[in-house]
């Protein structure tokens, strides 16, 4: 599959909340730069990553544009999400809802994803959640 299929179904998955669907388009190195803050590399971390996004966040992206040349792609997104529960560091959970603009950069290895590294506007975030 090319570049932006892969990244296709990447956001489906996610969108699916279908984890080992998206656990299983990605490298077993993976590179995952998180937005503000720092790099995990592998599946399992970013499967942990899902974990704790799963139970703090209910998110769906909308408005999807995929870009790709080669092994590489960018997305540009709106999150369209409810903050659940609270998130280790942040405020306090109360089902808060948010829309965010987002976007990420990937590149591909032998078909799966070998780096995601995404980004928002955080300060942004926290005032939709009345930080």
């Amino acid at each position: 599959m090319d570049t932006r299929e892969l990244i296709q179904r990447y956001y489906a998955a996610f969108n699916a909340r279908d984890w080992e669907g998206m656990l299983a388009l990605l490298t077993p190195d993976v590179a995952h730069d998180i937005n503000q803050g720092g790099r995990e590399t592998g599946v399992e971390a970013f499967g942990t990553f899902l974990a704790r996004m799963n139970r703090c966040y209910a998110e769906q992206l909308a408005d999807i544009v995929i870009m790709a040349e080669g092994a590489r792609a960018a997305a540009e997104f709106t999150v369209h999400g409810q903050y659940i529960a609270t998130d280790e560091g942040l405020p306090p959970a109360t089902g808060q809802r948010y829309r965010l603009p987002a976007g990420a950069f990937f590149e591909t290895r032998g078909g799966r994803i070998a780096r995601v590294s995404n980004f928002y506007n955080l300060a942004d975030w926290l005032k939709q959640v009345g930080a």
